[in-house]
């Protein structure tokens, strides 16, 4: 259930959300995606979300 999605719609001033395109543009990301990161960045560093273990990535099996 962890890696469940769902659909929220959400308002944002146009300022904000031209600030989040460029963001995300500079991180490779959807605007989606950006959103999502920050949002899970400011929940864990509050404490209110438990960090997910990342995928292995190659560096990983090399070690």
């Amino acid at each position: 259930m962890a890696g469940e999605k769902k659909a929220y719609p959400l308002r944002i001033s146009a300022a904000v959300l031209e600030a989040m395109q460029r963001w995300s543009d500079d991180e490779l990301r959807s605007v989606n995606a950006q959103i999502e990161y920050v949002l899970r960045e400011a929940l864990r560093k509050s404490g209110r979300l438990k960090r997910e273990k990342a995928p292995p990535t190659a560096d990983d099996e090399n070690h």
